[in-house]
């Protein structure tokens, strides 16, 4: 009782109220959060969740793939994460007769779970701050402060390193990450290890697990059932291996257990994952480049290719199962990036910038020091000349490099030095290689017809945004040999080059011909893509070879400020394991609107339009509506909950993490964050940023009244 009483007073007496901000390490639990976590409602020690001495929650969440969370949730592997981050495999295992999208798979057996090729997940087993170690090897450095105080390839080196010399054994699937936090200010290892033969085991139909699609994407309310399930297998004695039929399912050292109990408005929750990156730090400057570059390419050129896609999609069920991951990943960015500019400017978040920019320089002035103001104009110089360089960068990467399938062509380097070499056995290995690579680049882009509409409206959108004088290389010819008609060039492309198809391709490696490389119209083009990403990267390397620098001390001096004023800090996201905590909370966007802080399948309903797909409501699920089947997973007034929302601070990458209550029990999957608060990557707003979570009561509905998927029930350890 002391204890608690203890947290409560230091609470209030700290600037902790506003403990709903932050993506904390780990690591700081114990000094930086235990008391506020405490106060807002946590019923159990802080070491249960992070505890470097024995087991913990920290041990039974996962990195899902290369940018999601999971969370493993039974004795048996078994992993459940957001429908969307298995979306490409469920793909990968469908097809017109297979259509798992659609109509959703379950596993009956463990024998019937599919494999997923190139799908891996990843324990974090220690976490050690190594920053004294770090800086001790970049004094030996001539450039102390140079670009390898955060090159990722010579953190590696450092990493393997610090290994070596503490005796730390990877074994098995065993795996090393060193990476630069607060501008590189400090630095913290991280000791892995990834499994890599992962299992589908149930996915819902995408009626109910991508139930609203784009136009519900980043929304509240929401009613979708964002979850699927995978398992991790190992070999017999549960080391990490390649997919084998003799591996076994995975006995995890920790699994989650799920309560039943629900929420109640004002409820503490907590929540574990992987956010990708966030820009926190970003000078107002920046935070202006970023919408006027990145932001304002992804939300233009995006949008004519999507509508584009989603016409050919419509049109054809083979299409649409092709293009459905990809279509997927491009719009949710497209969708943040409209979000983010919108909310940057009706926020305020510009004024919020310049007036905690004033306030840091103000209180270095005031010491009689002027480092962060030096640092502060040196990145206002640098975001001015490299601005031009940038917007061009970003339309390149935009049109050609992610809008063009087709231009992920094989490189034909090494039949091109042995054919300039005349060595016979060069060549036929040369050709022997090129035709395997081939045959997964044609396999990969089945649809030519809609490769070719899409490129024409990629090259539209470039010269759109490009003048004539600055366009790539490529142009030239364009203008030269075809009047300057971009869509007579894309028809070249894939009536005459060498990769325009696969006949012209078997046509070629029969007799390849140097002169037939050199001057094909698809290698061309993919050289000059290259050339233009470099001569914009060349054109702002001069600019930014001192930014690391200035943002390091500009970091470092907003983290001076923070601990002299007794506020705590957090580094910015960078895809490592983080947590953060707050409260079960509603919200009002606007004057007159509240939105309740959960929804039920009574919403999902309302929503349905059977002309429309996105809000297609499957026959069984209305059926169990109708006759209120809900089980043990109802509300006590017999409605069936489906989402909810809490006010933690949480980014891409979180995609999937696990929403504890007050006793580390799992009550949701975090999936989403609202509308409003997609300004939270660069300044998060606590009145209006929401992280949006199916509900684990209507995960195991649809699993055990939808499905029917009992097995799968009786593995889990649910509270009821």
């Amino acid at each position: 009782m002391k204890q608690i009483l203890f947290a409560i007073l230091l609470f209030i007496a700290s600037p902790l109220a506003k403990a709903d901000e932050g993506m904390w390490m780990l690591t700081d639990l114990k000094t930086q959060n235990e008391a506020a976590m405490m106060a807002l409602g946590l019923q159990i020690p802080v070491e249960t969740i992070y505890n470097t001495d024995s087991l913990c929650l920290k041990d039974a969440v996962v990195q899902f793939g290369k940018g999601c969370t999971g969370e493993v949730i039974s004795s048996q592997g078994l992993v459940l994460t957001n429908h969307h981050c298995g979306y490409a495999y469920i793909q990968q295992h469908s097809n017109v007769n297979n259509d798992y999208l659609t109509k959703g798979f379950v596993a009956r057996t463990q024998r019937e779970e599919l494999p997923c090729p190139g799908l891996s997940v990843t324990f974090i087993d220690r976490i050690l701050d190594i920053t004294s170690y770090v800086r001790e090897q970049l004094q030996k450095e001539s450039d102390p402060q140079g670009v390898k105080s955060l090159s990722p390839k010579y953190l590696q080196k450092l990493a393997e390193q610090f290994a070596l010399q503490e005796g730390i054994a990877l074994g098995r699937g065993g795996d090393l990450e060193l990476k630069a936090f607060y501008g590189g200010n400090r630095y913290y290892l991280f000791v892995k290890k990834i499994y890599r033969d992962i299992r589908m085991v149930l996915a819902p139909p995408s009626s109910i697990g991508k139930f609203g699609a784009d136009t519900d994407n980043w929304m509240w309310p929401r009613h979708t059932g964002d979850f699927c399930l995978f398992r991790i297998y190992a070999t017999p004695t549960g080391e990490p291996a390649d997919y084998s039929t003799v591996n076994m399912p995975l006995r995890p050292k920790k699994h989650l257990r799920i309560s039943l109990e629900g929420y109640s408005e004002g409820d503490f929750a907590f929540v574990m994952g992987f956010p990708g990156t966030t820009y926190r730090y970003m000078i107002s400057d920046e935070v202006r480049e970023r919408m006027e570059t990145t932001n304002f390419m992804r939300i233009h050129i995006r949008d004519a290719r999507q509508k584009l896609l989603m016409k050919e999609m419509q049109s054809n069920d083979a299409i649409r199962i092709h293009y459905a991951s990809i279509y997927a990943r491009s719009a949710n960015a497209w969708k943040n990036a409209l979000g983010m500019n919108e909310g940057l400017i009706s926020l305020h978040v510009f004024d919020t910038k310049h007036a905690q920019e004033q306030e840091l320089l103000q209180w270095e002035a005031a010491k009689g020091d002027t480092t962060c103001a030096a640092a502060y104009r040196a990145i206002e110089n640098i975001v001015a000349q490299r601005h031009d360089a940038r917007y061009h960068q970003q339309c390149l990467q935009e049109a050609f490099v992610t809008g063009m399938e087709f231009m992920r062509i094989p490189s034909t380097t090494a039949l091109v030095t042995a054919l300039k070499d005349k060595n016979k056995r060069h060549i036929q290995r040369a050709t022997d290689s090129l035709r395997i690579v081939a045959e997964r680049y044609f396999s990969s882009i089945p649809f030519a017809d809609v490769e070719r509409k899409v490129a024409k409206e990629m090259m539209r959108q470039y010269c759109k945004y490009i003048p004539v004088e600055q366009r790539i290389g490529i142009f030239k010819a364009i203008e030269k040999r075809f009047k300057g008609s971009t869509d007579n060039f894309i028809d070249a492309c894939f009536e005459h080059s060498i990769f325009g198809s696969k006949a012209n391709f078997d046509k070629f490696i029969e007799k390849p011909a140097l002169y037939k490389i050199e001057n094909d119209w698809m290698v061309l083009f993919k050289y000059s893509i290259t050339d233009g990403l470099l001569q914009t990267a060349i054109a702002m390397m001069d600019t930014n070879q001192n930014y690391n620098y200035a943002h390091g001390v500009w970091v470092k001096g907003m983290m001076d400020m923070r601990q002299a004023k007794g506020l705590p800090i957090y580094p910015d996201a960078n895809l490592t394991l983080r947590l953060t905590y707050g409260q079960i909370l509603p919200y009002s966007p606007k004057d007159g609107e509240v939105y309740e802080y959960y929804t039920t399948l009574r919403g999902v309903m309302e929503k349905e339009d059977p002309t429309n797909w996105e809000f297609v409501v499957p026959d069984k699920l209305k059926k169990l509506y109708l006759s209120k089947d809900y089980g043990p997973y109802a509300l006590p007034n017999g409605d069936m909950p489906v989402c909810f929302i809490v006010n933690t601070d949480q980014t891409g990458g979180n995609s999937g993490s696990p929403v504890f209550n007050a006793r580390g029990e799992l009550i949701g999957t975090g999936f989403d964050r609202n509308y409003e608060g997609l300004t939270g990557d660069i300044a998060f707003h606590p009145t209006l940023q929401r992280a949006l979570c199916v509900d684990i009561r209507y995960t195991l509905f649809i699993i055990d009244k939808y499905a029917n998927a009992q097995h799968i029930i009786k593995e889990l350890d649910i509270i009821k």
